[in-house]
C-alpha cells in the first residue's frame, strides 16, 4: 500500500485494500437538472458560472439521472430474475495465488480461500441433510431407463409412484425422502449406483435406437424400390406387349411358299427379351426348315441328314466338303465310277450281307492306302451299319480287314480339297487312305464319308470324334507317325511318299 492513497479493511475472507483515487467519484450521484437550473438563476454571478448546464431550458430536458443507489437496485433486480430464470449452481472462484502467474499454487492462500468462503460448513451441512435434490419428472427422464416399470413410459398414477417403483427395483428407498414435488437423496452413493446402471443401459438403448432408425430407413427404401420396381414391370410389360404386336404384324405372311418368311426383318427385341427372341428365332428357323423338308421325297432324307452331320463337323473347318452336289454313297456298285467290276463288288456285297447280316451300305469307294510297312496299294473301302471293311479289287474285292464300326472311335481330315483320312479304331491300327479313281476324277468325297458316319453314329447314340488338322497324328502297331499333304503341279494321281516316321500325300494341285 501507498501512504496518503490507499487503505486496508480487514474482512472475514480476507484483507480488502482501497484506493482513495476516484473512490468518491465512484459512488457521487449526478444532481438533478432542477438544482442546476436554480443554481444557475443565482443573483450571485460566481454561482451562476459554476453552473452553466442550467441554462438549459425545462421542456429541453426533464429526464432526472439515476441515482448510484437506483443503479444498484436496478442491478440486484435483473441479477435475481436472472437466477430465477435458471437453475442455480454456485461455483466458488479460488485464486491460486496473488501474483496472477500460471503454473503456481500458493496452498496457504487457498486453504485461507477455502475456510473463509464456508465451504467446508456448506459440505457438512449438506452432508448432514440430504445432499442433492430433484424434481420426480427429471428425476425419471434420467433414469427411467434402469427400471422395468418405468420404461419408455410408465403406467403408474404419478411420477412420484414411478421413482417408488424405480428405487424399490434397486433397493435404494431407504436413503431417500419424498417431497410434494422434489425427491431427497441422502447419500452421493445413491446417485452414483444409478448413474452406473444408467451408464450401462445407454450403449444398449443407443443400438436399439440406431436399429429402429435403420429399419425406418430401409422400410422407405424398400417402399420406394417396390415403386420402383412396380413402374418397371409395367413399363417392360408396355415395351414386351409392343414388341410381340410387331413380330405378330411382320410375321403375318411368313406361312406363304416358296419362302417361308426367309426375307422378313426382325425387329429389334427390349433387352429382357433377347433371349426369348433368340429362342423365338431357332424354333422359327426349325419350323421354315420343316416346311422345306415336307417337301423333300423320303429317299432324300438320309442324304440330307448326312449333309447336315457333315456340316455341323466341318463347316468353317474344311475349304470344300462336296455339300452342292448328289451323294450316292455306294459308289463301287456304280457303273460310272466302277465299270468294269461293279457286278463283282455286288456278287461280294451280296456274301457279306449274308455272313454279317448287316443292313445299309453307308459309304464305299476305291482308295489309295499305306501301312505301317511304308507299304502303297491300291484297295477298296466299304462302310456298312456294322462294319468296315478294307477290300483288295484285283481278287474280287477280298475282305482284307474287317474293323467293327463300333470299335471306329475318330476320324482325321485336313483342311484342304484333297481326299485324305485317317480312320482312328480302338484296338486296331488306324486305318491311312485316300479317295480316288473317281468320277470325275478327284471329286470331293470326304464330307460325304464324315456326313454318314456321323450321321449313323448319331444315330446310336454316341459320339464320333472328328478332327481337322494338316498335321494328322496316328498310331500303327503303337508306332507314332504323322501324315501332312504336299501339292504338287505335276503329280497326275495321288499317292503316298513315306520316310521313317512321316507320311505325305502327294496331292495333284491342278
Amino acid at each position: 500500500m501507498e501512504f496518503g492513497r490507499d487503505f486496508q479493511i480487514k474482512h472475514y475472507a480476507g484483507d480488502v485494500t482501497y484506493s482513495v483515487e476516484g473512490f468518491i467519484d465512484k459512488n457521487r450521484d449526478s444532481l438533478f437538472q432542477d438544482f442546476k437550473r436554480l443554481l444557475y438563476n443565482s443573483m450571485d454571478p460566481t454561482l451562476r458560472a459554476m453552473w452553466p448546464d442550467g441554462q438549459q431550458d425545462i421542456t429541453e430536458v426533464t429526464k432526472r439521472p439515476l441515482t448510484a443507489g437506483t443503479l444498484f437496485k436496478n442491478s440486484m433486480i435483473a441479477l435475481v430474475e436472472n437466477l430465477a430464470s435458471k437453475e442455480p449452481f454456485y461455483v466458488r472462484c479460488i485464486k491460486p495465488n496473488e501474483d496472477k502467474v500460471p503454473g503456481r499454487l500458493d496452498e496457504a492462500h487457498c486453504r485461507h480461500q477455502v475456510e473463509y468462503l464456508g465451504l467446508l460448513e456448506n459440505v457438512r451441512v449438506r452432508r448432514a441433510g440430504f445432499a442433492s435434490r430433484q424434481p420426480y419428472p427429471r428425476f425419471l427422464l434420467r433414469y427411467k431407463m434402469t427400471c422395468e416399470y418405468t420404461w419408455p413410459n410408465h403406467l403408474l398414477g404419478s411420477d412420484r409412484e414411478a421413482v417408488s417403483a424405480l428405487l424399490e427395483q434397486h433397493g435404494l428407498q431407504g436413503d431417500v425422502a419424498f417431497g410434494h414435488s422434489k425427491l431427497f437423496i441422502r447419500s452421493p452413493r445413491t446417485l452414483v449406483t444409478l448413474e452406473q446402471s444408467r451408464a450401462h443401459l445407454i450403449p444398449i438403448i443407443v443400438l436399439l435406437l440406431q436399429k429402429a432408425w435403420r429399419g425406418t430407413l430401409a422400410r422407405w427404401r424398400c417402399r420406394r424400390l417396390r415403386a420402383i420396381y412396380t413402374i418397371m414391370g409395367w413399363f417392360r410389360r408396355h415395351k414386351v406387349r409392343a414388341h410381340l404386336i410387331e413380330l405378330q404384324r411382320r410375321f403375318q405372311a411368313a406361312r406363304q411358299p416358296p419362302l417361308y418368311g426367309r426375307d422378313l426383318v426382325w425387329p429389334t427385341p427390349p433387352a429382357v427379351l433377347q433371349p426369348f427372341q433368340d429362342t423365338c428365332h431357332i424354333l422359327f428357323s426349325r419350323w421354315r426348315a420343316r416346311q422345306l423338308v415336307k417337301n423333300i421325297p423320303p429317299s432324300d432324307m438320309t442324304q440330307i441328314k448326312a449333309k447336315v452331320a457333315a456340316m455341323g463337323a466341318l463347316q468353317g473347318l474344311r475349304q470344300d466338303w462336296g455339300c452342292q452336289r448328289a451323294w450316292a454313297r455306294d459308289y463301287l456298285s456304280s457303273d460310272t465310277d466302277n465299270p468294269t467290276a461293279s457286278h463283282l463288288f455286288a456278287e461280294q456285297l451280296k456274301a457279306l450281307r449274308e455272313k454279317d447280316g448287316f443292313g445299309t451300305v453307308l459309304f464305299s469307294s476305291h482308295v489309295r492306302k499305306v501301312n505301317r510297312f511304308r507299304k502303297r496299294r491300291d484297295r477298296a473301302l466299304l462302310l456298312t451299319d456294322r462294319h468296315l471293311y478294307k477290300l483288295e479289287p484285283g481278287r474280287q474285292y477280298r475282305v482284307m480287314r474287317a474293323v467293327p464300326l463300333d470299335a471306329v472311335t475318330g476320324l482325321s481330315v485336313t483342311s484342304g480339297r484333297d481326299q485324305l483320312v485317317v480312320l482312328h479304331a480302338q484296338g486296331h491300327d488306324d486305318l491311312v487312305v485316300c479317295l480316288h479313281r473317281s468320277q470325275p476324277p478327284l471329286d470331293n468325297r470326304i464330307g460325304e464319308l464324315v456326313g454318314m458316319l456321323v450321321s449313323h453314329c448319331q444315330g446310336e447314340g454316341r459320339t464320333l470324334e472328328i478332327r481337322v488338322s494338316d498335321c494328322i497324328p496316328l498310331s500303327q502297331r503303337g508306332a507314332r507317325r504323322l501324315i501332312s499333304v504336299e501339292p504338287r503341279p505335276e503329280q497326275t494321281e495321288p499317292d503316298f511318299q513315306c520316310s521313317r516316321s512321316t507320311f505325305t500325300l502327294l496331292w495333284p494341285s491342278h
